[in-house]
Order: structure tokens, then C-alpha cells, then sequence
């Protein structure tokens, strides 16, 4: 892979971002209580979904390592996959909107899509390209039948 930049500290940065964002334009912040609980509806079903994400690649005894895909074992293509390439980064894509959504200001809502910018140059677009070098024609069978995100 060309750039290594762990999709955990892409995740972190973005959170910091919003976070601060939202303290440096309090006046873009909008009360509302069910910004907040839709908010942290959308951390948990993120959490739930890395859970269920990471606990598939355990099944299928392989690397969960993102910054080695080429080490890769098996292509995962059931539970989750079978309608996102990437149920792990969806899923913090999914905790940083909750987490917007909890600070419930209009600026930090620019994290998330960052994030989803970033981590789709920096992370996804190299690891599927190792992931073709590594299992050729079943990955792109794959690729054309699965959306990359949702």
C-alpha cells in the first residue's frame, strides 16, 4: 500500500475536528434533544456494526490489520459484506455522525464527510488494489456485485 496513515488515527482526527469545530463556532450549535438521542442511536448502530465487522473477519481467520491487506487470507463476503465493502469504516463513519449529531452544531457535521473524503483516498482505494493483486477475479467479481459504501 502506498500511504499509511491508520484509519483509527483518520477516525480520531476527525472526531478532535468536530469537537473543536464545535467549540470554535458555538453560535452554528442548534439545542435539540433529538439531535442528541439520533445521535447516539447512530454511535451505538456504529458500534454494532464494527463489532459485527471485526468479529466476521475473526471467523474467517484472516487480518484485520488495515495498513496489511496483502496479508489478507480469505475474502469476507458474507454477513455484512454482502451489502457494504467496507462495514468498518461505514461504521465509524456512523460514531463520528453521532457524534456530530450529539454536539449538535452544523460545523462539526463537516468531520464526518472529511472522514469519509480521507479514509476512502487514503485507505480504501489502496486496499482494494492489494486485495485485487491478492485474489484476483473473486475480488472483482466482488467489487462489481458490492457497493463500496452503502
Amino acid at each position: 500500500m502506498s500511504l499509511r496513515i491508520p484509519p483509527l488515527a483518520q477516525f480520531l482526527s476527525c472526531a478532535l475536528l468536530a469537537w473543536a469545530l464545535a467549540k470554535l463556532m458555538p453560535q452554528l450549535t442548534i439545542v435539540s434533544p433529538l439531535s442528541v438521542y439520533a445521535g447516539y442511536g447512530f454511535i451505538l448502530s456504529g458500534a454494532i456494526l464494527l463489532t459485527l465487522a471485526v468479529l466476521a473477519f475473526v471467523r474467517a481467520r484472516t487480518t484485520v490489520n488495515p495498513l496489511a491487506p496483502e496479508q489478507a487470507q480469505a475474502l469476507v463476503t458474507t454477513g455484512l459484506y454482502r451489502f457494504t465493502r467496507n462495514p468498518m469504516y461505514l461504521a465509524m463513519a456512523f460514531i463520528l455522525i453521532g457524534g456530530t449529531l450529539a454536539l449538535s452544531n452544523i460545523a462539526a457535521l463537516a468531520a464526518p464527510a472529511i472522514f469519509v473524503g480521507a479514509i476512502t483516498m487514503l485507505q480504501i482505494k489502496p486496499e482494494e488494489r492489494a486485495l485485487q493483486s491478492v485474489f484476483g477475479d473473486e475480488f472483482s467479481t466482488y467489487r462489481n456485485q458490492t457497493r463500496r459504501w452503502l
